[in-house]
């Protein structure tokens, strides 16, 4: 058992719930920004969300060429789960890519600065990244009137 992808399966399970939940709101409530959390909105966190994912493991992990997607390109619910859908890709490469070299140190760039990360420090830097903006989507969620699902990590199947 490859236990990243195992565990990455793991967090796509939990992410339904939240698009569960994401689906019975209204449309103006899933792009409604909060002031009390900065202004943002549940889109634009899963928007940033998707791009800590292409930044670190696409860009800086494969090389690749990504441009950052603006929030407002995404509509609604389904257009997003499309998006996390690229992005699970994105990840399934990344692990495939990295699958038996996880610990050579790779030089990455962040807030103008020049430091070396390993493979696994980028996939975890994302996964965390990931549940920490979970938890403020469901905190303005609830600020909206909308009673989030129970967010603990799904077990695997």
């Amino acid at each position: 058992m490859d236990v990243l992808t195992s565990q990455y399966e793991m967090i796509k399970r939990t992410r339904e719930s939240l698009f569960r939940m994401c689906e019975s709101m209204s449309p103006t409530a899933y792009v409604q920004p909060v002031e009390a959390l900065g202004g943002d909105s549940i889109r634009n966190l899963h928007v940033h969300v998707t791009d800590c994912y292409r930044v670190w493991l696409g860009v800086r992990g494969l090389g690749k060429s990504m441009p950052k997607i603006k929030p407002e390109s995404i509509r609604d619910v389904q257009q997003m789960r499309e998006l996390f859908g690229a992005t699970d890709s994105l990840v399934a490469e990344f692990l495939q890519d990295f699958s038996s070299n996880w610990n050579p140190d790779i030089q990455t760039s962040w807030m103008s600065e020049t430091t070396e990360s390993t493979e696994l420090w980028l996939f975890t830097h994302c996964t965390t990244h990931e549940f920490h903006h979970r938890g403020q989507i469901t905190k303005i969620a609830r600020l909206l009137g909308y009673i989030p699902p129970k967010m603990n990590l799904s077990k695997i199947k």
